[in-house]
Parts: structure tokens; sequence; C-alpha cells
């Protein structure tokens, strides 16, 4: 079998988070569908896919994605879980072309993408520690299992796909400078710096995160790794000239 020459030909990565879908809104993204399959070869949903977590919601998403005809990739964000619903939200979307995220990956073309929602916890020297009461505890907890699930998978691709580009989509965002913007008091709420050091360990070269809606576009971690806040209203907000944010590798 003759294997594709991937060595010149670019994959384009198109990644949008915070879409929020509500009930009312089918037919509201048709044209954005087929506009990203016009122009990309793979399209990242980076969370709260849905307004309230409900599988009503969930519905008009998969029938949304009918106009599209790229793979997606996506995680669920805070909002997907708000009413309890996660499993009858992975029934809905297992049909469609849309595949969900949480701590594993998937391989299209020469990119590895690991996906995982995340958590929050604060940054660098503020970062909450394991430390007081267990709810505390907890809390902590959530985002050391994101972190190492991140981790995880993208071990595996190192040890399955040794020779790939690696690409994380998460929901909460991995550094401070992507949500600079939002009001100080909620930064804790909105990543952790746990979910750094796995891109920085496992040479990712790009990380796309929402969640902080008055966040920023673009940041990097501490060695370098490009982080890109592709919240739609951060997109809108830094009047990007696409309704997606658009990465050839």
């Amino acid at each position: 079998m003759q294997e594709e020459n991937t060595e010149h030909k670019k994959l384009r990565i198109a990644a949008v988070g915070d879409i929020h879908v509500q009930e009312q809104d089918a037919g509201k993204w048709t044209d954005f569908f087929r506009q990203v399959s016009e122009e990309a070869d793979v399209l990242l949903l980076c969370g709260d896919l849905t307004d309230t977590g409900r599988e009503s919601e969930a519905e008009v998403l998969a029938e949304e994605l009918k106009a599209c005809s790229i793979p997606v990739l996506a995680v669920l964000g805070n909002h997907d879980y708000d009413h309890d619903q996660v499993k009858k939200l992975r029934k809905v979307f297992a049909p469609t072309n849309l595949k969900l995220l949480d701590g594993d990956f998937t391989v299209i073309g020469h990119v590895g993408f690991a996906g995982v929602k995340g958590f929050g916890g604060g940054f660098d020297r503020y970062m909450l520690g394991m430390f007081g009461e267990q709810l505390n505890k907890d809390f902590v907890q959530e985002a050391v299992t994101e972190a190492l699930k991140l981790d995880a998978a993208l071990s595996q691709i190192d040890s399955e796909h040794g020779d790939l580009k690696k690409i994380a989509l998460l929901h909460y965002s991995p550094i401070q400078a992507t949500i600079e913007g939002e009001p100080e008091a909620i930064h804790p709420f909105l990543g952790c710096s746990r979910l750094e050091e796995p891109l920085n360990r496992r040479n990712v070269l790009a990380a796309f995160h929402g969640h902080a809606h008055v966040g920023t576009l673009e940041g990097e971690t501490s060695t370098g790794v490009k982080v890109y806040n592709v919240s739609k209203p951060v997109l809108q907000k830094s009047e990007y000239e696409k309704p997606f944010f658009l990465l050839e590798v």
C-alpha cells in the first residue's frame, strides 16, 4: 500500500470555542459549518458546545453538523455539564462526525490531537494547593486529574506515533496570558497552570482553549508552546477575519 506523502502538505486546523448552541438555533450554524468545511481540513470545538448542557441543545447541534463535511474534534465545557446530561450528549453526538476527546487522542494526517476539558485552580505562584478542607482538596484534585489525563494522551501519541506533531484541545486555559482582560477575581476559575506542564513536557506544537470570553487571543507557555484562546467572543473582540481561528501545520 502506497503511503500518502504528507511531508509538504499542510493540515488546515480551524478552531472555535463557546458556541453555546441553544434550542432555537436551528439553521443558525449551517453557513458556518459550510464555510469551515471549505477552508479547513479539521474543526476543533473547544467546549461549551451547548448553552446549558441539555440533550435538546445537543440535538440541534447534531442536525447543524450535517452541513460540515470535515472531521470535528471537541471537548466538553462547563456549560455542557450544567444539567448533568453528559451521557445523553455523548449519545447524541455518537452518530455524527463530531468526536469527543476526554483524555484520549486521534490522528489526522501528520498531527495527533489530544483533548481534555481541564479545570480551574489558578496560575503560577497563585495556583491553589492541595491543602485544607476536603472540598478544597477535591477542587485541586480535579485539575490534577485533568492534567494527568492530558499528559497520558500526549504520551500515547509519542509512543505510538513518535513522528507526529501534537495539538492539545482544552476548554479551560493552561496559562494566564490568554485570560487577561477578565476580572482578576475570577482568574482561578478560568484555568490552571497544572495544564501547562504536559504541554511543555511533551513538546506540544500548539494548544487551543475557550471559556474566557473576555480574554486574549494569543499567548505562550514558559517554554514557548503557542496557546490560543479561540472563544467565539474573543475572536469577535479581536476582529479576527474569520468566525474561526485558522492554523496551518
